[in-house]
């Protein structure tokens, strides 16, 4: 008989495999990312225990966090075990990650890199399964006025009006603009639409004193700047 900690109950394994008390005894840099999801599961099936479940669950995201973190309630009950509790539990405490990683983001004035604008943009692309187009405005000393949501798309893409954007700045009497929008399938390289709005706003913008600094594409914790690129 195989009386091996993955194939007893969570109760019966020895105190030192326990996920919680593993947490407690020795600190949660120690348990693996299924240990700290099965402590939110807190029980498994008749064949699974919560860790195994877990990793299960995690194996089927590719083993992926982020790719995790854009489940929803309905797409986690799908699996054995997990009902509307405990999805909610999974998807609840992955908010909390994604909202601490922007509470963390250190609010810097000036920009002076594309990755100083990417870190600003981030939290608000952060896990989302349809593309968004943000724009953020700053003074003439590079200092950050505002970060503003232009349009939300589907999954294949999104539409910026250039009237809108320039209206905004225009109307807090912004000095320069970076754009940025995300590709959910993290896929990075800009596509011919990408490319050709940015042309479009480019010039709006020059003919409106408002130079486009920047053109930022996010995906799943990296991105892509025209400007670094030499693209804008």
């Amino acid at each position: 008989m195989d009386d091996s900690p993955s194939r007893l109950p969570i109760s019966q394994w020895a105190e030192g495999d326990k996920p919680r008390e593993k947490l407690i005894r020795n600190g949660k840099n120690v348990l693996s990312d299924a240990e700290l999801i099965a402590i939110l599961l807190s029980s498994g099936t008749r064949e699974m225990t919560a860790v195994e479940l877990a990793r299960h669950i995690l194996q089927q995201c590719g083993n992926d966090l982020i790719a995790l973190s854009k489940h929803s309630v309905d797409e986690l009950t799908k699996y054995k075990g997990i009902g509307e509790a405990k999805a909610v539990s999974i998807v609840a405490a992955l908010e909390l990650g994604r909202r601490r990683r922007q509470a963390e983001v250190p609010v810097k004035q000036v920009i002076t890199s594309s990755r100083d604008a990417y870190e600003l943009f981030y939290p608000y692309l952060a896990d989302s399964l349809y593309e968004g187009f943000w724009v953020m405005f700053l003074n003439r000393a590079n200092v950050r006025m505002s970060i503003n949501n232009i349009s939300e798309g589907g999954q294949a893409g999104t539409v910026a009006d250039p009237k809108k954007i320039f209206k905004m700045a225009l109307g807090q009497n912004a000095a320069s603009v970076i754009l940025c929008h995300n590709h959910p399938s993290g896929n990075l390289k800009p596509s011919d639409a990408d490319i050709k709005l940015t042309r479009r706003l480019k010039e709006a913008g020059q003919m409106l004193d408002l130079p486009v600094l920047d053109h930022l594409i996010i995906g799943e914790e990296k991105y892509y700047s025209f400007a670094d690129e030499g693209m804008l």
